[in-house]
This record gives structure tokens, C-alpha cells and sequence, in this order.
């Protein structure tokens, strides 16, 4: 029996839910496929919000040949078979679900392909592609960021749901939406999941669905509404607030429920990395080089003994004093460029490499800190409009106490340390 998920699968860009930045009227995407000429991309973002849907619906649109192919479980034999058979057809479209899960030799093989316009590859991945996707096909591809689903959004596939189960002869109430939602999380491929999982474990032709009822269905079929290995995103979440929240325990729980459940090493060894800097930044830097070497000796090693690694740095994180400090000054910094657009460069710290630059004031005046005592003079280094604007502020640690010391020591009352 076909899922839910499956059954109300849209096939037109008018049924299509979400991503009206992409494909509403007028959006990028559409007009390129409005236009029947699509370059060869990469569709970014977290699982269920219709990657893999929007693949399929071009493909239809355009009337072209469709291949799909898993990078879970795919290979360099299954891409050569599929461009094989593309050589044969005009405009073939080939979908890769997960291409970050290919191996650099895999996506390798696609490049002449995708070169020669064989075919016009579509790939899907919940990773940062200029990670896990290689220069040489990356430049080859467009990538468009499609984002999680909202109420609205969320609203619209409860409605279709409902629609279907009425044509079935099932009348559907939805009384509450909140369980559904928190379950969910954007996912619409676990929203549908638990409205299937409810209505078909309720049975009758009359079924209510409203919070209590929702979570205790869902509570009681875990395993079987996660049967897609949706789960691996809520405990990628646990793993990582464990450590944030300094727990090695927890921490190396979670750890071990990824590991048996053949959580890819390089995934949680990249998550770490990430940690490092967000969660524990300037209050100890060793973290940070600790996460590094962990990510280098995973990629070198791999399964099953890399294990002991990512314990070992996992315990090292959770165990660390924590700080976003950084995290949030970069967050702080970012505001304010939006806020006030590209302001002008102060004169005396522009490069001036050539006489004419020099000539309109390009380095006059700049003081070269190591000049001057203790390596430090005071000067400005902000735009105009930012004058005194604080973006980092130390974190509540020891060693960022010193660097509020220190920064209090240079900059007085300027920055408020």
C-alpha cells in the first residue's frame, strides 16, 4: 500500500506547497523552468520540504526522462548505467537524493556527463554542499536553498490529508494541530507519517485528531513512524545539546545510539567541529583544535575504529567550559551590516598600492600598532557610523575574563568592557 506521503505527492508547480521563493510567480526557479531551460543544481535543505518532490515535478513539466538514483545506496556502476541509457534519450534530467553521501570517485564519474549535457543532474542534500560536493561539479551546478516548512505550509498538507481520507470515505477532524506540528518539526513527510500512523491506528470511518491522541499513537509506534530513519535529525539534536549542556553521559549515549544505527562518522565528526567553535569558541581553543584532528582522523581511519575518536572528543567537548561568545558576535556583526549596508572603508586603514591611491589619502595616518608599546595604539577602525559599536562581548569563563581584562585595558570606555 502506497504511504501517504506518496499518494499526495504533487505533480504540477501549481500543487506544489513551499519554497515560494523559488517557484511562485515570478521566483527564479520557475522562470527557469517556465523558460524549458534548467542548468544542472543542487537543491539544500532540512529533509521532507519537497526536494526530492520538486525534482519530479521539473521533470514532469518539462516532459523529460526521469532517472532517480540513492547516493545511500548507489554507486560509480549504477551512475555509468544510468548515463548509458541518457545518451540514448534527449535531455534526460538524473536525480541524486543525498549526493553529499557520494564518495568523491562517484561524483567523479558524473562530471563528463553532466559536462556534455548528457544528462542534467538535480541533487539533494541536507548538508552544505561546498563541503560535501566537489569544486569541479559544484561549479557545474546551480544550488538553490529551499527552507523548512511553516504553519501555513504545514496547515496546507493537513488540508490535502484530510481532502484524501474524505474521498476514501473517512471523515478526518483535526480538533488541534499542535502535537502534529511539534512532531513534525517542518517535515512534511513525518507530518503526513503520523496522520497515517493515527487514522490507520484508530480505524473507523469517523476519526478526531487532536493532541492527546496524536502523541499517545505516536508514543506508542515510535519505531514504526520513524521506518524512514527520521529520527537521525532528533538525535543529532540530542547529541549536540548534550554537550552543550555539559553532559559527557548523554553525550556519549547518543553517541553510541548513532553508531549502532550506522550513523555516517564523518557526519558526527563535522557536527563536533561546528560545536567546537559555536559552543565553546575562545574559552578554551584546544576544543577547537582537538574537533579538528578528530574530523582528520575519522576520514583516515573510519569504522569501526574511529569510534574510540569521536568518544574521546565527544566526552572532551561536553566536558569543556562553554561559550557562544564568538558565535554571537559574528551573529551581531552580521545585523549590523544588514542594518547599515556596505559603509565606506576609513581612509587610514584602506591599501594603498599604487601613487595615485596614495595621493587621495588612501593609508594616511593608519599607525602601525607594533610601533608602539605593548603593540597597541589607539586608533579607529570602524566605520564612521559604527563608532564604539561593541559586537563581541567576553564570555563568563576564566580565560575570556582575561581577554576582557586586556580589552578594557586597551580600549578604556570606548567598547564598554
Amino acid at each position: 500500500m502506497r504511504p501517504l506521503a506518496e499518494i499526495l505527492r504533487p505533480e504540477t508547480l501549481d500543487d506544489y506547497i513551499g519554497q515560494k521563493h523559488l517557484v511562485g510567480p515570478g521566483a527564479v526557479l520557475r522562470t527557469l523552468i517556465e523558460s524549458r531551460r534548467i542548468p544542472s543544481m543542487i537543491f539544500w535543505g532540512p529533509p521532507g520540504i519537497g526536494k526530492t518532490t520538486l525534482a519530479s515535478v521539473i521533470s514532469k513539466t518539462l516532459s523529460r526522462p526521469f532517472y532517480t538514483l540513492s547516493a545511500i545506496s548507489s554507486g560509480v556502476k549504477e551512475v555509468r548505467e544510468v548515463i548509458d541509457k541518457a545518451q540514448k534519450e534527449e535531455g534526460a534530467i538524473l536525480f541524486i537524493d543525498e549526493i553529499h553521501r557520494f564518495s568523491k570517485s562517484q561524483q567523479d564519474s558524473l562530471l563528463g556527463a553532466v559536462e556534455r549535457g548528457v544528462v542534467t543532474l538535480i541533487g539533494a542534500t541536507t548538508e552544505n554542499p561546498s563541503f560535501e560536493v566537489i569544486p569541479a561539479l559544484l561549479s557545474r551546478c546551480q544550488v538553490y536553498v529551499l527552507k523548512a516548512f511553516g504553519v501555513e505550509e504545514m496547515q496546507q498538507l493537513i488540508d490535502s490529508a484530510v481532502r484524501h481520507y474524505a474521498s476514501q470515505g473517512i471523515t478526518v477532524e483535526v480538533k488541534e494541530t499542535e502535537a502534529l506540528f511539534r512532531i513534525s518539526g517542518g517535515d512534511a513527510r513525518k507530518l503526513l507519517n503520523a496522520i497515517e500512523l493515527v487514522v490507520g491506528r484508530t480505524g473507523g470511518t469517523s476519526i478526531t485528531l487532536a493532541n492527546a491522541n496524536v502523541t499517545e499513537v505516536i508514543q506508542q509506534n515510535l519505531a514504526f513512524y520513524d521506518k524512514l530513519g527520521e529520527m537521525h535529525y532528533d538525535i543529532i539534536s540530542a547529541f549536540i545539546k548534550s554537550m552543550r549542556g555539559s553532559d559527557p553521559n548523554a553525550a556519549v549515549y547518543w553517541l553510541a545510539r548513532m553508531i549502532e544505527g550506522g550513523e555516517d562518522p564523518v557526519f558526527i565528526a563535522r557536527r563536533m567541529l561546528i560545536f567546537a567553535s559555536e559552543d565553546i569558541g575562545n574559552s578554551n581553543p584546544n576544543a577547537l583544535l582537538l574537533a579538528n584532528a578528530c574530523f582528520q582522523a575519522v576520514t583516515q581511519i573510519g569504522y569501526p575504529e574511529c569510534r574510540l575518536t569521536l568518544s574521546q572528543c565527544a566526552v572532551y567537548l561536553a566536558s569543556s567550559v562553554k561559550s557562544n561568545s564568538t558565535y554571537m558576535a559574528l551573529n551581531n556583526a552580521q545585523q549590523a551590516v544588514r542594518q547599515t549596508g556596505d559603509l565606506p572603508v576609513p581612509l587610514h586603514i584602506r591599501n594603498a598600492p599604487t601613487k595615485l591611491m596614495k595621493q587621495l589619502g588612501y593609508g594616511d595616518g593608519y599607525k602601525y600598532a607594533h610601533d608602539y608599546q605593548g603593540n597597541f595604539v589607539d586608533q579607529e577602525f570602524l566605520p564612521d557610523a559604527l563608532r564604539g559599536t561593541k559586537f563581541y562581548e567576553p564570555g563568563q569563563n576564566p580565560r575570556e575574563e582575561e581577554t576582557r581584562r586586556q580589552l578594557r585595558a586597551h580600549w578604556g570606555q570606548k567598547y564598554g568592557y
